[in-house]
């Protein structure tokens, strides 16, 4: 995608436990409020892909941003959302309706099988790794980190808005 100049780049936005689970029976695991708003701040106004079930675990499309939902359900609907059955049909819609708004990105917002998908595609990464290791069905999948470069990290305690240590982290594609 990147290789393009008319194509926004594509953004995956996680956040990931020390052991690798993003989450558990279609729900957040954890209270980060810090988390919350930096996905908030990297999300808005750029349109979203995610899977049926994260969509449906939100219950409703993100204010301020495009909801593309990926299923392979071809008579799934849902208001005020696009629908796709396949990621190269999410990414053009996303590419289009970003491209309409003015958007800075598109954004792949999980959960772990569109993580998986969209992982060779994507052009950045924004990850929060939460210190912590709670059980949960739902895992990051496994990425190649020498694809990718660090270029920014960032450290932050437990507090009363965090309940856990975490580091947000912000990765480039080298190739």
């Amino acid at each position: 995608m990147s290789a393009d100049a008319a194509q926004l780049p594509v953004v995956l936005v996680a956040a990931i436990a020390d052991n690798g689970v993003i989450g558990s029976e279609n729900s957040l695991i954890w209270r980060l409020k810090t988390d919350l708003r930096r996905f908030r701040a990297l999300t808005m106004g750029c349109p979203i892909i995610m899977g049926r079930k994260t969509f449906l675990s939100i219950g409703k499309p993100l204010p301020g941003r495009e909801t593309v939902v990926l299923t392979r359900d071809p008579d799934f609907r849902a208001e005020g959302v696009a629908v796709a059955t396949s990621l190269e049909e999410a990414l053009a819609i996303a590419q289009r309706l970003g491209t309409q708004k003015g958007a800075g990105a598109v954004i792949i917002g999980g959960g772990s099988e569109i993580y998986a998908l969209a992982l060779p595609l994507v052009d950045r990464m924004e990850l929060t790794f939460v210190h912590a290791a709670p059980a949960g069905d739902a895992v990051f999948p496994a990425w190649d980190r020498a694809a990718f470069s660090e270029t920014a990290r960032s450290e932050h305690p437990a507090s009363a808005d965090d309940e856990h240590a975490f580091s947000f982290a912000s990765f480039e594609r080298r190739i």
